[in-house]
């Protein structure tokens, strides 16, 4: 959703004098009525307080398990509706006081994988670096004091606000054996206020970038250098890299107002350098000429168009269903419509190849016509032919009738 800039203004004044709770849950009711305006029944402070203390309500995320295609599992925790409701009104809060450091792009305001990929189009030579356990490397203390420092402000007698608000956003769980309070993967929350704690990340990461000439981006727990040189195998860079990442951001018990960073580790598994001789790749998308999606992508597309146009829409949909869930069935447990998959998968197209690609608008008319077809055929039904019958005679009801018996026929023929 898009907000006006008097709201962003709104909230950012009434949350630099916030002093209570009552404070804080007016602006979360606010915040709620620009996300659902035709029914925005007010957080009750009942339900703020029940929710921020994990001991009164302990079942406050609901666990469960993604097999990956590896064969392992990921594990997903989800909020439960009336928290994940207050979560997503503080989210909104969260965006309009706190902007992002220009490399951070995932979960950012009107960007997207898209401006993530831009940046390292052309490059001979891309560097990927996932960071292992990202959200579970933030724990509530450093959370806490990301919102006592500025531009939240929430210190001296304000910072039981922060506490609450770092209660919110994170919960206890069970990591390698020993119970942690960390940002959950799964909450509104935890991508935003990943943001805010790795600012310092980024403005040391994009330092080390400009040092050797090169691009640095982050999507989240994804960060991503690029460079016309080969910068990658060289010791200093590597043993600065890592020094930033894995020792920069130490929490300092002894000052604990000396980084607000957390232990983030690198995941060797997952570091790759990608040459230009070969596909180079960034968040999903190929960038070696021009940011663009897999062929794959595009080819699945057509092949669902042309099952509809050869097959008609029962048969077509049959396919689609058993190619669904053998692609998407280890994540996805309901299965959507033929037409709001294609209708997402368009528009992601046109997100990344734009509006004027001669590609997209194809398989856009193709998918429009269809769309079309399938919508007369459900207009002549046998309440229009009794309609129709009544309303101006049987000559012209079974003019109707033919109608639908030739649209019948032909899609059994394609059956």
């Amino acid at each position: 959703m898009k907000i006006k800039q008097t709201d962003i203004e709104f909230i950012r004044e009434h949350f630099s004098s916030i002093q209570t709770k009552e404070d804080l849950l007016f602006l979360l009711n606010y915040a709620k009525g620009l996300l659902y305006p035709e029914n925005c029944n007010p957080i009750q402070l009942q339900s703020l307080t029940y929710y921020a203390n994990p001991e009164l309500c302990d079942k406050r995320y609901s666990k469960f398990l993604i097999k990956k295609k590896s064969g392992s599992h990921r594990i997903i925790n989800s909020p439960t509706k009336g928290l994940k409701v207050i979560l997503r009104s503080l989210n909104i809060i969260l965006q309009c006081i706190y902007e992002p450091h220009f490399s951070a792009t995932g979960f950012v305001t009107n960007k997207s994988i898209v401006d993530n990929a831009k940046l390292h189009v052309g490059k001979n030579y891309v560097y990927n670096i996932d960071l292992k356990d990202f959200f579970h490397s933030f724990d509530r203390n450093r959370v806490k004091l990301g919102f006592v420092f500025e531009p939240f402000n929430l210190k001296n007698e304000r910072e039981p606000l922060a506490f609450l608000i770092a209660c919110l956003c994170t919960h206890p769980f069970e990591i390698e054996g020993e119970f942690k309070t960390v940002l959950p993967q799964g909450s509104p929350t935890s991508p935003t206020i990943t943001n805010i704690l790795c600012s310092k990340l980024d403005r040391r990461l994009t330092g080390l970038a400009k040092r050797f000439g090169a691009q640095y981006s982050r999507y989240a727990d994804d960060i991503t250098f690029s460079s016309n040189q080969s910068i990658f195998k060289n010791e200093v860079f590597l043993m600065e890299l890592n020094r930033i990442i894995s020792e920069d951001n130490l929490f300092n018990s002894k000052n604990p107002t000396s980084t607000i960073g957390p232990q983030l580790k690198i995941n060797p598994d997952k570091t790759r350098l990608q040459k230009t001789a070969y596909q180079q790749e960034v968040t999903g998308l190929i960038i070696n000429e021009k940011v663009n999606v897999r062929r794959r992508y595009v080819g699945q597309i057509r092949m669902w168009l042309y099952y509809w146009e050869k097959y008609g829409y029962e048969k077509a949909k049959q396919i689609f269903i058993k190619d669904y869930v053998s692609d998407k069935g280890h994540v996805k447990k309901s299965i959507p419509s033929i037409e709001r998959v294609l209708e997402g998968k368009l528009d992601f197209l046109k997100m990344v190849k734009g509006g004027d690609d001669s590609t997209y608008l194809k398989l856009k008319k193709r998918f429009e016509k269809l769309l079309n077809v399938s919508a007369d055929s459900k207009k002549i039904d046998f309440d229009l032919i009794v309609d129709t019958i009544l309303q101006k005679g049987i000559e012209e009801g079974l003019v109707i009738f033919d109608k639908y018996k030739n649209l019948k026929n032909e899609q059994k023929r394609k059956t």
